[in-house]
């Protein structure tokens, strides 16, 4: 299990306070969760037992080490509980904060920008999540099948089309081709929406929300999905 979170010590994470959560989450996950991220606190000085955060795809989880490292105490927060989620950027790390729907609020400081913005960013595609599911009707593949089918119906019209027109040609001037140039999707924008740069980091996340919301009803890849976050993130 170490070598699947070996993925979050990539953004100054603490190798150390990562391989303790990590021999405590093989216990802690319930079936079917999944853990999204990993956020560890860093302060001015040195902590030799920095708190940390785990979002999951179910709940958030604090970790707070206790007795010189030798126990640790965890607290829990289903999204479902979960009001909004919050991050402040201080001079020296940020803090990230989140209300529950009884009025309760946590946080935590002294966590590293990028990993602070990563935590917000996956909280609230996950409360988004819950106020508007996904559903899926058929699998994939069935999916794939029918629109496969859809593109094969087309294709057989329009030879028929042709072959029809082709009859006529002696018969009916020639009209003018015009040719159109369609630029990619992500290369164009339209006059009315600005610049990613122009965007604020309220309204970058929403722009990342929605790109998710396309991958989850498949009307993009992985991939696309990847390149859109990775320019967002670049302007946050």
């Amino acid at each position: 299990m170490k070598e699947q979170f070996k993925k979050f010590l990539n953004e100054e994470q603490d190798p150390k306070a990562i391989e303790k959560i990590t021999s405590k989450l093989s216990d802690l996950l319930m079936k079917g969760e999944e853990v999204g991220y990993i956020a560890v606190q860093k302060k001015p000085a040195i902590t030799v037992f920095p708190d940390s955060i785990v979002l999951t795809n179910k709940r958030i989880i604090i970790c707070e080490p206790k007795n010189l490292g030798l126990s640790m105490d965890f607290t829990d927060y289903t999204w479902d509980n979960i009001a909004g989620a919050f991050v402040k950027e201080n001079i020296l790390g940020s803090e990230f904060s989140f209300n529950t729907k009884t009025d309760f609020s946590i946080s935590i400081d002294y966590i590293p920008k990028i990993q602070a913005r990563k935590i917000y960013t996956y909280a609230k595609e996950q409360l988004d999540l819950l106020k508007n599911p996904v559903v899926i009707d058929a699998p994939v593949f069935e999916t794939s099948k029918a629109i496969e089918e859809e593109s094969n119906t087309i294709d057989e019209v329009e030879e028929v089309e042709v072959e029809e027109v082709s009859n006529f040609a002696e018969i009916l001037p020639a009209a003018p081709v015009y040719t159109e140039t369609i630029e990619p999707v992500q290369q164009t924008q339209s006059t009315g929406e600005r610049k990613l740069s122009e965007l604020s980091k309220e309204e970058l996340f929403d722009k990342l929300q929605n790109y998710k919301k396309l991958l989850d009803n498949g009307l993009i890849l992985q991939g696309e999905y990847d390149t859109y976050k990775k320019e967002i993130l670049s302007y946050m």
